[in-house]
């Protein structure tokens, strides 16, 4: 029995060596393939990843959970940069953004060093418009940095205290055991076909459109510290977003909400329905048929609710 345990323990330390070498070359290839987009601005020391394009009010983009520039650059900053100077940001951890905070960066966190860095590229009270996860950084953001907010924009936004529980995976990758254990595993081997299914799944009822994989490239997302990061983040949110709620009350901008009727990932009913009541003045526009990724497959719509939006603030 010891001998068979020694080879079991053998074979799977060999395992590990293997998915940890094809895991190192697969994140140079994603790298390699899909560079940063824009600029690297430091703040507080801190490496964070924006690209600016256009000319106009400043319109700062922030990207949902498990993504990056690309997911925003995709379709709907090409649209806005024709009458907004766009500034689209990787969330700390993510893309080329640096992660700062071991236990999780949290959204108020998330917050300030995104506003930092839009002050650095002299937005100082841009409209901010976030996805998801990134529409909870942008509620803290609206929250916590008032003074440097002229208008809000949330897209199918995490926003009200939820009573699913966090999924298998991202309750392991969390942890720097889970982390260490499996991460290096999904980085080396995780086939091309199950990766175009996981995005599909997140567009549902939509499908990932034609090109989109090519551009946003997933393999940024698949490397072993962007997934760590990410599952932190994650998992640390519902407490977060349980103790910004009560603050909702406070945000004073303009605010346009765009979720799509068949979100089945952050429910229509559960978190926009009810955030409307929340935040004064508010204004929510249903997007029939649509899934989870509005600013992909219905761009138009979401620079329409950000042409609102900017001139409910004055600024068109």
């Amino acid at each position: 029995m010891l001998r068979v345990g020694i080879i079991v323990l053998a074979v799977m330390v060999m395992l590990w060596v293997v998915a940890t070498w094809r895991a190192v070359r697969n994140e140079a290839r994603a790298e390699a393939s899909f560079p940063p987009e824009g600029q690297i601005v430091e703040v507080d020391g801190i490496p964070v990843h924006a690209v600016v394009m256009g000319e106009g009010p400043d319109v700062v983009l922030l990207h949902g959970s498990s993504g990056n520039t690309r997911d925003m650059t995709f379709a709907l900053a090409p649209i806005l940069a024709e009458n907004y100077r766009v500034i689209v940001f990787d969330r700390p951890g993510l893309g080329y953004s640096a992660s700062f905070n071991p236990d999780g960066e949290t959204i108020e966190e998330q917050a300030e060093i995104l506003q930092k860095a839009a002050a650095q590229l002299r937005a100082e009270k841009p409209i901010v418009a976030g996805q998801s996860y990134g529409g909870s950084v942008s509620l803290a953001w609206a929250v916590t940095r008032p003074d440097n907010i002229s208008a809000l924009v949330l897209i199918a936004p995490a926003a009200i205290p939820w009573e699913t529980p966090l999924d298998g995976f991202n309750r392991l990758a969390s942890t720097s055991a889970g982390s260490a254990a499996t991460l290096p595993l999904i980085t080396a081997f995780a086939p091309e076909w199950y990766v175009e299914q996981a995005l599909d799944r997140v567009f549902a009822p939509q499908t990932a459109p034609e090109g989109y994989a090519d551009h946003f490239g997933p393999g940024l997302t698949m490397r072993r510290a962007s997934m760590h990061a990410n599952a932190k983040q994650r998992a640390n949110l519902l407490e977060e977003v349980t103790a910004l709620q009560p603050r909702y009350g406070e945000i004073n901008v303009p605010t346009e909400i765009v979720h799509g009727t068949a979100d089945d990932t952050v429910g229509l009913e559960w978190h926009s329905h009810r955030l409307i009541d929340e935040i004064p003045g508010a204004e929510l526009i249903e997007l029939p048929g649509i899934g989870h990724m509005p600013q992909v497959v219905a761009a138009p719509e979401v620079a329409a609710a950000i042409d609102r939006a900017a001139q409910r603030a004055g600024l068109r």
